[in-house]
């Protein structure tokens, strides 16, 4: 929908050089300013590229989850991706948010980086046409779609300083190009300014905010920031538009007095003011003028729907013929994932779901005639888990829950919640965290379990906790390191012993008393009262686990990461998976040769029994639905549908772009063009399993391999693909191009296109992927197309190639 440019000038014209200046800098935390005059309400941006957590953080008002950017890219399937777009819209309106903060599309150039449970892949094709369809899902029920975070913002360590050395040719043909389809195609209405610097310049003071985003790619909508990206008024001059959060900013009264003085254009602020309008009448905002979409055009059911895209981003990695598994008469299911899974990664993308169906949930409900056992098998929990929020009685109501009040200098009670949960995180909102001087929590906590806990709190200050009124802790928590994100979001615990019996319940009285701090996130705090694991023998966990395995005709053990090894804030140390969990997948298989491994990661881990287990499948962060979407798998009620986004390797010290940590606040992207499976292939070295890899429950042969060679800026490679199994399947065909005799640096080979292919038994379905000309050239102060003949290869994976043309330029 095209707007009268004209009319929004005349708007613009009508406010003072306040009013505009007020405009460029958020309201709060999460809000844009009104200007009634204008008819201009205020806008609602909320966190959520795998859900919209809305206003606030809080559990009373739950939030779809859906699966993580990594399972849906392992999908590969541009149609799911656009419904996970609009499923997003959906809650976004549910929860009025006029903008959605995603999605996150930076790649994955190591393994390492924290945050990659929240992007697509290593590869910028499959990146860029994914995250397209999920902005124009997003957008097409009216809401404003993000992509994130512009640009070379891959890894987590020192984000908010760290300065990316990157040529030019990187950057156009990587990282600028996951971001280019959400432009140029999807014509994204905001796209989010990192923390990082680019050769030199903050992302929010940088030319390539201008060049290619909006002189190149015709980009029309708003640069919003990272919150507390933008550190200086200086930024103004470049093509940054809003600050967030407010109301206190590097802008304000700054902006205004530069541009009195002539330092800053008003041209300037006049092109950012229009754009926030543009935005505000795109999403129903500013009157006069018609939305996109008043109302959401593309809705489903959206717990269906996660269900779904879970079992879509399932990758089958390995199986000897055990999955889909028949009528087993008992199953061991073991891990402490399977109990307690994760659906989500950590951080600011998190989303607080009515309910989770974890995989010993899912498993026990699908075989109803199976006799299902639980075995922990090994401790994954680093830091505090929640309280169960069925074990809380609310003291103050006697309902399900705890009392939850801030208290100010005198003593007095400010502020009083009635919370239903024990991880409590306060983004702005009406609680008063900056005129509080102490927080207080009291639940009755009824334990399931005879024996001791490790009970404490999780929070940057002082804290005291009582039990039954006596003193378990008491002691001062302090920040480590200088992100205050991951301190608020991930704060360091404390905890002691406290011995507890099944079915008594104990009163837990909790009193913090936070560490004051300026800026920003002053009226910001995250808290959580819960228990830490306890002291365990860990050969007794791995044996009686071995022991349900040796009982049972099939194992399946869910093994995965926490939130201290994959979360905004922080980067990973290594690839391992955290506590004794290779050596419980060892033991049960030796028990157990019929062992299913599901991992329970956002990105890639290390597997070193992986010859050894019947059947592997990746499943990654899998949704509120994750518990449902396993049992789907292991039944056969639905194919695995998931092909590697991202290359997992066999051992750390192969993986040959791994560096995420500065040096002297640089890092150097020194492996230019060649990132994830391009640095594989260049390497000449293994990995466990490579990119674009999965199995699925039937088979295929692909025949007919051919093209008519370039008609205008594309050439179409056909092929004829027959589903030879006993069921209907899913295929994903990849077409990767290859030019051996390139007078210039060139990847050994490159993905230039893909198709979803679904066909019942013995059905075979024509396929045509088209190719652009633009995916063979390569930058050198502009796109270059080096004339002569190129491989076009069509397969299965990066290495599993089953046929060929050649193509001419």
């Amino acid at each position: 929908m095209s707007y009268d440019q004209a009319r929004l000038q005349n708007l613009v014209d009508e406010l003072s050089l306040e009013e505009k200046v007020q405009l460029l800098t958020g309201r709060d935390f999460w809000t844009t300013w009104p200007i009634e005059r204008i008819g201009l309400r205020r806008m609602l941006v909320s966190d959520g590229p795998s859900g919209v957590r809305g206003e606030s953080w809080d559990e009373r008002s739950p939030s779809l989850n859906l699966p993580s950017a990594s399972a849906l890219s392992s999908s590969w399937d541009s149609a799911i991706a656009r419904r996970y777009g609009a499923a997003s819209a959906v809650e976004a309106r549910r929860k009025g948010v006029d903008v959605v903060l995603g999605p996150t599309i930076n790649l994955h150039r190591s393994p390492l980086g924290g945050r990659h449970f929240e992007a697509f892949s290593e590869d910028p094709i499959l990146t860029a046409r994914l995250a397209a369809a999920y902005v124009q899902g997003v957008q097409e029920n009216g809401v404003g779609a993000t992509p994130k975070h512009y640009i070379a913002n891959d890894s987590e360590t020192e984000r908010f300083t760290v300065d990316v050395q990157v040529s030019e040719r990187s950057l156009r043909e990587l990282y600028l190009r996951a971001f280019e389809n959400t432009i140029t195609q999807a014509r994204a209405w905001l796209v989010m300014s990192a923390y990082n610097s680019i050769n030199g310049a903050t992302a929010t003071e940088n030319e390539l905010l201008e060049t290619p985003l909006n002189d190149e790619w015709g980009f029309d909508g708003v640069v919003i920031s990272d919150w507390t990206a933008v550190r200086s008024v200086e930024s103004a001059k470049y093509s940054q538009d809003l600050v967030m959060p407010g109301p206190v900013g590097p802008w304000g009264d700054a902006l205004l007095a530069a541009v009195q003085r002539g330092d800053v254009d008003t041209a300037a602020i006049d092109r950012k003011v229009q754009r926030i309008l543009l935005l505000a009448a795109r999403v129903g905002a500013l009157e006069g003028f018609e939305p996109v979409s008043a109302v959401p055009i593309h809705v489903e059911d959206g717990v269906a729907f996660a269900r779904e895209a879970a079992v879509e981003g399932t990758v089958l990695l390995a199986n000897n013929g055990i999955l889909p598994l028949a009528a087993p008469t008992r199953i061991a299911v073991i891990g402490h994932n399977a109990r307690h899974a994760r659906t989500q990664g950590g951080g600011s993308a998190t989303v607080v779901p009515e309910r989770v169906i974890s995989p010993l949930e899912g498993i026990t409900a699908a075989f109803p005639n199976s006799e299902v056992t639980y075995s922990l098998g090994a401790i994954v929990q680093e830091g505090l888990m929640a309280l169960a929020p069925d074990a809380m009685r609310n003291p103050a109501t006697g309902e399900r829950g705890a009392r939850v009040e801030f208290l100010g200098a005198d003593g007095s009670v400010l502020y009083t919640e009635d919370r239903f949960a024990s991880a409590l995180v306060y983004f702005g909102g009406d609680a008063p965290i900056s005129d509080m001087t102490t927080f207080v929590f009291s639940t009755d906590y009824t334990p399931s379990e005879t024996g001791v806990l490790r009970l404490g709190f999780a929070f940057v200050g002082h804290g005291r906790i009582e039990i039954d009124g006596e003193v378990l802790v008491d002691a001062e928590s302090s920040m480590t390191g200088a992100d205050l994100g991951a301190a608020l979001l991930s704060p360091p615990s404390v905890s002691a012993p406290v011995h507890v019996q099944a079915g008594i319940p104990v009163q837990i009285r909790a009193r913090l008393t936070p560490l004051r701090r300026d800026g920003a996130l002053h009226n910001a705090m995250g808290v959580k009262i819960g228990t830490e694991p306890a002291q365990t023998d860990a050969r007794q966990l791995i044996e009686e686990a071995a022991a349900a395995a040796a009982a049972a005709d099939v194992a399946v053990v869910v093994v995965g990461t926490n939130s201290r090894v994959e979360s905004e804030g922080h980067d990973r140390d290594d690839l391992v998976l955290p506590g004794h969990q290779d050596a419980l997948v060892a033991a049960v298989i030796a028990a157990n040769p019929n062992t299913v491994v599901l991992v329970n990661s956002g990105s890639p881990v290390l597997l070193p029994w992986r010859e050894d287990a019947a059947a592997i499948a990746a499943t990654y962060f899998g949704g509120q639905e994750y518990g449902n979407a396993i049992a789907d798998v292991l039944t056969g009620a639905r194919e695995p549908g998931g092909r590697l986004p991202t290359t997992w390797p066999v051992t750390q010290q192969d993986v040959p772009v791994i560096d995420v940590t500065p040096l002297d606040g640089v890092i150097r992207y020194d492996e230019g063009i060649h990132i994830g499976y391009r640095a594989w292939l260049r390497q000449g070295t293994s990995p466990a399993f490579v990119f674009g890899h999965g199995l699925g429950y039937t088979t295929w042969t692909i025949d007919g391999v051919c093209s008519d060679g370039f008609v205008g800026e594309t050439v179409t490679v056909r092929a004829r693909l027959a589903n030879t199994g006993t069921r209907a399947g899913k295929h994903v065909v990849q077409v990767y191009a290859e030019r051996s005799d390139s007078a210039v640096d060139r990847p050994v080979r490159w993905l230039v296109g893909f198709a979803v292919v679904r066909a019942d038994a013995g059905e075979s379905v024509d396929v045509a992927i088209d190719v652009s000309r633009r995916e063979l050239a390569y930058w050198s102060d502009g796109w270059q197309y080096e004339p002569g003949d190129y491989t076009l290869h069509l397969g299965s994976s990066v290495v599993s190639l089953d046929g060929a043309v050649t193509v001419t330029l």
